[in-house]
């Protein structure tokens, strides 16, 4: 384990964001080499790695994800291994899933499968909500072509090692939405000349985060969050001629959301009419909705049975959002939570850090979900 607790902290210094992971993407090649994969493909949708090793005999192909990109947040707790990126820390655990991703390469080069294959998949840009996608789209990919997918991710809030995961919607859909108001700049002593967009703004930000009340079913848990908001430039002369607001929409199905979106860009263009203003809208970070498969989630439940961890099942999903949604869209799967302790810091807070104590269960619980899943019969059905 000091191997990989060592891993663990190299990666945590070379903390790279989306679609920047070079040197991470280097390191884990790297070690990957030394676990002779029968194949390794590189620049999978950006800086992507995936690793595969092949059965003795035919079977169950099965993909097991892990990420490779930090946040921008400073490292702002002393420890010896803290970034060495200036404003960027892996204040998810990314540093952590990938240690334990390559913890399994290291099992899997001395016990290859009796059947089936395993694809070990390092993944690039997952917070940003567009890696799953840049991967899945790569032609690199399409010779891979899984039967199953697996993701684990750390939480903090739950018991030092308790496996987490539920059937459905395990984490919400959420897109980034923006809208520009665009009017016309006059003197301020002559706001009448101009087309202010002030009262379209105070309009939007009172309004938005009341359209889940409106246009959403008691049981359609949904949430407009504004994230951000900007009227004209700091000059007293000057009457603004344009704003942008910007909010996380966010829902438990991809139905919702795309409702939701829908409405959100309804209301800005009818308030931007009322004022005479031009309206453009945008939306980024789309994450769809991540939802597990009931064959795979009775997976990881018997794997963690073998492992010796307990389960627990939460009462609805989780409000943060994960780009895995894209492989459970696609293939049969699963992503389930592994307890990082009930008073560790939360998910990207400065004083987070990936808990080195679960790298051993992880690996062990992805062992046990390697041999039951090989052991399916069950091809690509959904």
């Amino acid at each position: 384990m000091k191997k990989l607790t060592a891993l663990r902290r190299e990666l945590h210094t070379l903390a790279e964001l989306s679609h920047h992971e070079a040197r991470t993407s280097n390191r884990i090649r790297d070690w990957l080499k030394a676990t002779s994969p029968d194949e390794l493909i590189e620049q999978l949708g950006g800086h992507g790695v995936a690793a595969i090793y092949r059965g003795r005999q035919d079977g169950p192909r099965v993909l097991l994800r892990c990420d490779l990109d930090a946040l921008p947040i400073p490292e702002t707790i002393d420890i010896p291994h803290a970034s060495l990126t200036p404003g960027v820390a892996h204040k998810c655990g990314h540093d952590g899933h990938m240690t334990i991703a390559c913890g399994l390469a290291e099992k899997l080069s001395q016990h290859r499968p009796d059947s089936g294959t395993v694809i070990l998949l390092f993944q690039p840009a997952e917070e940003t909500g567009e890696g799953a996608s840049l991967v899945l789209e790569d032609s690199k990919f399409e010779s891979l072509q899984p039967d199953l997918v697996f993701a684990l991710h750390n939480l903090p809030g739950f018991p030092l090692k308790q496996i987490v995961v539920r059937e459905g919607t395990f984490a919400a859909a959420s897109v980034g939405w923006t809208a520009h108001l665009t009017g016309a700049t006059s003197h301020a002593a002559e706001p009448q000349a101009g087309r202010s967009p002030t009262l379209a703004l105070s309009n939007l930000l009172s309004s938005l985060s009341a359209i889940p009340q409106q246009y959403t079913a008691l049981q359609d848990h949904a949430k407009v969050t504004v994230i951000h908001a900007r009227l004209g430039e700091q000059a007293f002369g000057t009457s603004p001629g344009e704003a942008v607001i910007m909010a996380t929409i966010r829902a438990y199905s991809d139905a919702t959301l795309r409702r939701l979106t829908a409405r959100c860009t309804e209301l800005a263009q009818k308030t931007a009419a009322v004022y005479d203003l031009q309206c453009g809208v945008g939306t980024s970070q789309e994450f769809p909705a991540t939802v597990n498969h009931p064959d795979a989630v009775r997976i990881i439940q018997h794997a963690a049975a073998q492992s010796g961890l307990v389960t627990a099942t939460p009462d609805s999903p989780f409000a943060w959002s994960e780009d895995f949604g894209c492989f459970t869209a696609r293939y049969k799967g699963a992503m389930f939570g592994i307890g990082a302790g009930e008073q560790h810091p939360p998910l990207h807070h400065p004083d987070y850090e990936f808990p080195d104590e679960l790298i051993e269960p992880g690996i062990e619980i992805f062992r046990q979900i390697i041999r039951q899943s090989t052991q399916n019969k069950l091809r690509n059905s959904k």
